[in-house]
């Protein structure tokens, strides 16, 4: 055996190994999908509102227990956590990292508010003898705004996962595309809390 072979036959294996960048178009078509199954999920709850949403079993109906200027608040503060969002992304277009930061906290917060509003009229609720337990329309009203209110605990952990990946990495193509992801989820639940205002508390009210 010759040096040359000696040496080829005695060097340390050599690795290349090459980042594989995940397709965006996989991952939005994914996330649509998801979001497609969520609608399904909320069609649903709202289906089952719809038929035992009259069923009060002697107990309070809608009109006894909404608070429409309270609902009409907490619509606000989610409304407005969706501008703010689309206040990121606008920054995250301009390439500026601590304002895109900015917003996404500014979109918490208002989150947090809707949240904290909920768990407040929830709480009323509970007290008034009007628990998820007492009929069917309170069954089904918990559950559907219930649902939709533990999206929104989910959105709001994203978003501060976000701010501190931006804050870590900046805004690197897969924090972009996190971002996106992100902004079609939280708009998603404003579109469904629409029709749980209109569908859940505007016409059980009236109705």
């Amino acid at each position: 055996m010759t040096d040359t072979t000696q040496a080829e036959a005695t060097e340390a294996p050599q690795f290349y190994l090459e980042e594989e960048h995940h397709p965006e178009g996989s991952t939005m078509l994914g996330f649509w999908l998801y979001l497609m199954s969520d609608c399904l999920i909320f069609a649903v709850l709202f289906a089952t509102h719809g038929v035992l949403g009259r069923n009060y079993a002697a107990g309070p109906s809608p009109a006894d227990l909404f608070d429409l200027s309270l609902v009409a608040i907490n619509t606000a503060m989610l409304l407005f956590s969706s501008i703010t969002y689309g206040f990121a992304m606008l920054q995250m277009e301009r390439n500026a990292k601590m304002e895109t930061i900015f917003w996404l906290g500014v979109t918490a917060v208002f989150g947090l508010a809707f949240l904290g509003i909920e768990l407040y009229e929830f709480y009323h609720l509970i007290l008034e003898g009007a628990g998820p337990t007492r009929s069917a329309f309170l069954s089904s009203f918990f559950t559907l705004v219930g649902t939709h209110g533990l999206h929104v605990t989910f959105g709001i952990i994203w978003i501060v996962t976000m701010m501190v990946q931006v804050k870590m990495h900046g805004l690197i193509p897969e924090n972009r595309r996190r971002l996106m992801c992100l902004s079609m989820f939280w708009h998603f639940l404003d579109v469904i809390w629409i029709g749980v205002f209109s569908f859940v508390y505007l016409i059980g009210a009236i109705g």
